[in-house]
């Protein structure tokens, strides 16, 4: 878990091929203390480029782009740079593409319809090593759970599967339902490290490697 100085801002990189994303992402960046985008990239190659000699702490990448996806390109960046976080950011809602994304290590996966506050949550939560999805995403995925279209081939043995502390079970219905680690803080009447803490041992005792699989964890473990 990474602690914020005083004074101390994320730097950002946006890249996205479409310039009017770029700067309609910095206008809505523009009067956030704690974030400064230090660069702007309309592919992979120019964010590499610029990574080279621009210090940066999160990568806000679009998967749609030319040459090399956001996807591959995640993959590529955290092999170069892995102390980097990068926040997906797209219109494409479907689990295979979150799924894929977090699998190349991607911190966050947030949708193009999301508000300011949303956005600022998650370059927050993922520099401070959150994992964070849209909670609409979190949603089709549970959906998806139930309606059959998920294999259970992430999931450990039942034997494997450890014991939840009545807090954890409380913690894990929230994460599924959408909240981020401040709001569940705040409904539970928690600090945020302690929700932080609860979700590093959900992660652990479940075997899961993110938040998507901790849904599915909880539904097929018919916690929610």
């Amino acid at each position: 878990m990474k602690d914020m100085d005083i004074g101390e801002k994320i730097k950002v990189i946006i890249t996205d091929d479409h310039k009017i994303i770029r700067d309609g992402i910095k206008a809505i960046l523009s009067g956030e203390s704690s974030v400064d985008i230090v660069g702007e990239a309309s592919n992979s190659k120019e964010l590499l480029e610029l990574l080279e000699t621009t210090p940066a702490d999160v990568a806000l990448l679009d998967i749609n782009m030319p040459e090399t996806g956001g996807i591959e390109t995640t993959l590529e960046l955290k092999r170069r740079y892995p102390n980097l976080k990068v926040l997906i950011l797209t219109m494409l809602d479907h689990e295979s593409y979150v799924s894929k994304a977090i699998e190349n290590g991607a911190s966050g996966y947030l949708l193009k319809n999301a508000g300011k506050e949303e956005l600022r949550s998650a370059l927050h939560l993922v520099f401070h090593g959150s994992t964070y999805i849209s909670p609409s995403i979190s949603l089709n995925l549970l959906q998806g759970v139930k309606g059959g279209r998920m294999s259970d081939e992430s999931y450990p043995p039942h034997e494997q599967r450890h014991s939840l502390s009545k807090r954890e079970v409380e913690v894990l219905m929230l994460i599924a339902e959408g909240y981020t680690n401040a709001e569940i803080a705040e409904r539970l009447f928690n600090s945020k490290r302690t929700i932080e803490t609860h979700r590093q041992n959900l992660l652990e005792k479940t075997n899961c490697k993110n938040t998507a699989s901790l849904v599915k964890y909880a539904v097929q473990n018919r916690i929610i």
